[in-house]
């Protein structure tokens, strides 16, 4: 039996992809233990890993800094900057895991030091990538200055020194901490979703497709109020669905006359100023995969896991991206010609109607969206990456 050490960032959109495969791991004999934070505790358990807390250093993940930098590169070099500064907490992962044997360690590709930490330990890596989107925006001429004279280069410098000394490892370059590659990639999308493939992806990559799995959730939903109705799903995921909360009144304008039910997932928010019309559920969490069998269409933020569960049960959908790799998936989706992509500034509750009538009654919509959905259900999901790191453990001499 091996040992598996799994890292990843707290956060819905980057562990439940992991799920699955932590489950078929555990069922083929191997035993993993699973870093993250208290929110997911029941999550991890229940498919059979070893939980193990981030504990005082769960704060590594929040950013202190919530103000708009210059650009977006702006924005991602700041962070970059506040994780270096953060580095302690690789010698906190080493604390708790001192006097284990690993043999080989899976890594969320955002988690920053997973790379790392799988030089320090000396043993194979994978990486886990929930998002995939790495923006050229980051490499065009014109940046290289910039990059330069920021903060987040002279802290990355010196960090990188500082770990060769006391490890002898080399970090990867710093606009790779948040896409740290691992010897065997695993991508939760299919190779058709990805328009860059040839230029990002080499052969370590695996597309198995979304994640579908036994969530094991139990849920309370009234689902015999929806039950032989006509449904629309809204749901802005969880981490981002907050900081524009105008957009939940134009989702109640552009749908109270709506006649059906009106599903809406409002995730840690407070919606008591809003008046909310009859036909609307909302609760603060929806069993999201079994609601979309009851769907004639959806409103998402373009969530990697969202935008993928809504492809794979062949719901048309409009998407108003908000942050993240957001407006990257969105763009694709339309150029692949699933979606009605709308700008979250410039919206009104008549053109979101419109944009609704259109995904649901134009077929091209759902032409499209049934095209994807066949390439993800093709594309062989956890079976597909168990049996890849079965050869991976065969090819690293791993019991």
């Amino acid at each position: 039996m091996s040992k598996v050490l799994f890292l990843n960032i707290p956060s819905h959109g980057h562990i439940n992809p992991t799920l699955g495969l932590v489950e078929g791991l555990v069922k083929q004999g191997d035993e993993v233990l699973y870093f993250t934070t208290e929110e997911f505790r029941k999550k991890v358990e229940s498919m059979g890993a070893t939980f193990i807390s981030y504990g005082s250093k769960s704060d590594f993940f929040v950013a202190k800094n919530k103000k708009p930098g210059k650009s977006i590169l702006d924005d991602l070099l700041n962070r970059i900057d506040e994780v270096l500064n953060r580095a302690d907490i690789i010698e906190y992962i080493l604390k708790q895991i001192q006097g284990m044997k690993f043999d080989y360690i899976i890594y969320g590709s955002m988690f920053p030091y997973g790379n790392v930490i799988s030089q320090i330990l000396n043993i194979p890596a994978i990486s886990s990538f929930a998002v995939f989107a790495k923006p050229k925006v980051f490499m065009e001429k014109g940046n290289e200055e910039f990059i330069k004279n920021h903060k987040a280069t002279d802290t990355y410098q010196k960090l990188y020194m500082k770990l060769e000394t006391l490890y002898g490892v080399q970090m990867p370059p710093m606009l790779d901490l948040f896409f740290n590659k691992g010897e065997l990639n695993i991508a939760y999308t299919s190779e058709l979703f990805v328009s860059n493939i040839k230029e990002e992806y080499d052969d370590s990559f695996l597309f198995i497709g979304p994640p579908v799995y036994d969530r094991k959730e139990k849920i309370e939903f009234p689902f015999k109020k929806i039950n032989g109705r006509k449904v629309i799903y809204i749901s802005l995921g969880t981490v981002f669905n907050s900081i524009d909360t105008k957009l939940y009144e134009t989702f109640f304008k552009a749908f109270s006359d709506y006649d059906g039910i009106v599903v809406m997932s409002a995730f840690k928010m407070d919606i008591s100023k809003f008046h909310i019309p009859e036909n609307f559920i909302v609760q603060n969490y929806v069993p999201q995969s079994e609601m979309l069998k009851y769907v004639e269409g959806a409103i998402t933020h373009g969530g990697m896991n969202s935008t993928s569960d809504l492809i794979y049960n062949n719901v048309p959908f409009v998407t108003i991206p908000i942050g993240a790799d957001q407006r990257y998936i969105a763009s694709r989706v339309s150029e692949l010609g699933a979606t009605i992509c709308l700008n979250k500034d410039n919206i009104s509750p008549q053109l979101l109607s419109d944009s609704m009538k259109r995904v649901i009654t134009e077929r091209k919509y759902k032409e499209a969206v049934e095209k994807i959905s066949i390439s993800f259900k093709d594309a062989g999901g956890y079976k597909k990456a168990l049996m890849e790191i079965r050869k991976f453990k065969i090819l690293h001499s791993i019991e």
